[in-house]
């Protein structure tokens, strides 16, 4: 649910999910200014994010 919802939010609000994730190491601020600074590649890995979430999903169905 957490990467299906932090996709949706990258890909709808780029520069805003960046801004929430930009607490941390210095590394890590980083590279969240730099995804600040390129929405559509935030909006990419948002998608990904996305894809993952829902095969991840699906993944637990079969097992069950």
């Amino acid at each position: 649910m957490v990467l299906i919802g932090d996709g949706v939010m990258a890909i709808v609000h780029p520069k805003y999910d960046a801004d929430a994730w930009s607490a941390g190491p210095r590394p890590w601020r980083r590279l969240m200014r730099g995804l600040r600074k390129r929405p559509g590649l935030t909006r990419l890995i948002g998608a990904v994010q996305v894809a993952g979430g829902i095969c991840w999903a699906l993944g637990q169905e079969e097992r069950e």
